[in-house]
């Protein structure tokens, strides 16, 4: 899926204060050795990087190796770093051209050298209509990308070149600064030709990472054992202390939560995979041993009002500065879950992503400014207002609605909420004429770049068809400095200018960010090294240690 979510998605509990934050949980001592183990609601692990979004720091990342990869740090910006290559990218041609090599003495788990035509083909495979789902960023930015069907036709793509066994180049449609964090998705994963069949590779995957598949039950758990050609004199990300890592699917979260609160046998060094809602907190809470084993987020996915700025009132701007003043956004935390959820937002570049500029251009009382809003829509010509809320049909979303509509009826502004089920929530605000007026959303970007905040939502180019600018926010010259600053190769200047593209949006308000939601995790007491980053909200599986 896309890293869109409702607002729901992230709640956490009510009104209770925990002790977990996103600094690590330590052990005093460390041991090499060990079963990790991982608990999760899904009923598969996908292992076939082509139809994978999964996150760099997360469960392929045990598995597979990139040409780059991320670093995330406790209170620290999410950074790229070289992985299988020897740098994060040699760029020639304006931006076109992206160069590596790669490190001496790479292997696979079979213990074939990794070559650059083993990078290329796994690149290809992505292309192919029988591998879907996966990020596809890199498929309308490389030469002939767009009409390109993978190499099970018979054909490779020429913009992918491979000099020599450690050369691979990148030949690019335009100028694009963040091509290095596009070479740490899953599709990067090197794939031997042999081992490459759809129908066969997510079954006996042959790895580059720390680990490789010792068995698959289906729907019950996988188990990863050491893959004995990977080497951590080639790999400064990766820290694999355990000997074994198992994944327990088809968990479900309140058994799972409650086996780790408990926290003895095999659950004392495990966690929870998924994040901590409202019930969960609540149970951890009443646990002073497990309440010191939480940890949580500073920040996380932005969650936000999109305002349809193509509809009736709406298109007049002042109409939408009004808004930004009458929301309540404490309401709007308080309904989410109050401090444990989140952060109050005001930008559209969220924490944790380089080149971010706290700034507020809306300045009012966390509960808002209502003599602010009225002025603001006296001046507009408008004394009364009614606009729909789309939102989902959840307990959750249901009482967020409630607080964005008790905060606008204070100036005169009448909401009625439209509750739909999820799969009718995201066809109708990925339409191109939608017939909401307000949508309640949520963004975590796909890499560690304003360009995945900014771009997705606002470029005109991502009206309707299934994307994500559910605002329908056109803006010329907004559009124009999107292309420039994803063209920038300076990565400084390029931060620069995603920061004032933050600004120049907000000052056309076609959304109200509202909070930077939290989320929290739980581990066992054998588990060290556990912190939440803000960006990405999640564990970073890399760098996991086993108590002795």
């Amino acid at each position: 899926m896309r890293r869109i979510t409702t607002a729901a998605a992230v709640i956490a509990a009510a009104a209770l204060v925990l002790t977990g934050c996103s600094s690590p949980s330590s052990n005093s001592t460390t041991k090499a050795g060990g079963t990790l183990t991982i608990l999760t609601p899904s009923t598969t692990v996908s292992l076939d990087p082509a139809s994978s979004q999964n996150l760099a720091t997360t469960t392929l990342g045990l598995l597979d190796r990139r040409l780059t990869t991320w670093e995330v740090q406790p209170g620290k910006d999410a950074k790229v770093v070289p992985d299988l290559a020897t740098n994060t990218g040699v760029v020639s041609d304006g931006g076109k051209t992206w160069t590596y090599t790669l490190k001496s003495g790479v292997k696979f788990s079979d213990g074939k050298a990794i070559t650059s035509e083993d990078v290329k083909y796994g690149v290809e495979r992505s292309f192919s209509n029988q591998l879907q789902g996966g990020l596809s960023y890199h498929k309308t930015l490389l030469v002939g990308g767009s009409t390109y069907e993978g190499p099970f036709t018979g054909k490779d793509l020429p913009s992918i070149s491979t000099p020599d066994d450690k050369t691979i180049v990148f030949h690019l449609d335009k100028s694009f600064g963040d091509w290095p964090w596009i070479a740490s998705m899953p599709a990067f994963t090197p794939v031997e030709k042999a081992n490459g069949n759809p129908a066969t590779y997510a079954k006996a995957p042959i790895t580059s990472g720390p680990y490789k598949v010792e068995s698959i039950k289906d729907g019950t758990s996988l188990t990863l054992v050491r893959n004995k050609y990977w080497s951590s004199k080639t790999d400064s990300v990766r820290t694999a202390t355990a000997d074994k890592v198992v994944f327990q699917e088809s968990q479900n979260q309140t058994t799972a939560v409650q086996n780790l609160i408990n926290d003895t046998g095999a659950y004392k060094d495990a966690f929870g995979a998924q994040y901590l809602g409202a019930s969960d907190l609540a149970s951890v809470n009443a646990n002073s041993s497990a309440k010191q084993r939480v940890a949580t987020s500073s920040a996380g996915p932005i969650q936000y009002l999109s305002l349809n700025t193509q509809r009736g009132e709406l298109k007049n701007l002042q109409v939408r500065q009004a808004i930004e003043y009458a929301v309540d956004k404490k309401s709007y935390l308080v309904a989410s879950g109050g401090a444990q959820a989140g952060t109050l937002a005001s930008t559209l570049i969220t924490p944790g992503i380089a080149g971010r500029v706290n700034y507020n251009l809306y300045k009012a009382p966390s509960t808002g400014d209502v003599s602010k809003a009225k002025s603001l829509l006296a001046k507009a010509g408008v004394t009364s207002l009614n606009l729909t809320l789309l939102t989902q049909n959840d307990t959750a979303s249901t009482a967020q609605a409630q607080a964005i509509q008790e905060g606008l009826k204070r100036v005169g502004i009448t909401v009625t909420l439209k509750p739909e089920d999820a799969d009718s929530f995201y066809t109708d605000v990925a339409v191109s004429n939608p017939t909401f007026d307000l949508a309640m959303m949520s963004w975590q970007p796909d890499f560690p770049s304003a360009n995945a905040n900014i771009s997705p939502l606002f470029d005109s180019s991502q009206i309707g068809n299934g994307n994500y600018n559910v605002s329908q926010y056109s803006n010329r010259a907004v559009d124009t400095a999107i292309a420039a600053a994803q063209a920038e190769v300076d990565q400084k200047k390029a931060q620069s200018d995603w920061a004032a593209i933050d600004k120049q949006i907000m000052a056309d308000a076609p959304v109200v960010p509202l909070i930077y939601a939290k989320q929290s995790f739980l581990h066992g007491s054998g588990v060290g090294n556990f912190f939440i980053p803000s960006f990405p909200a999640y564990p970073d599986y890399m760098t996991l240690t086993l108590s002795k």
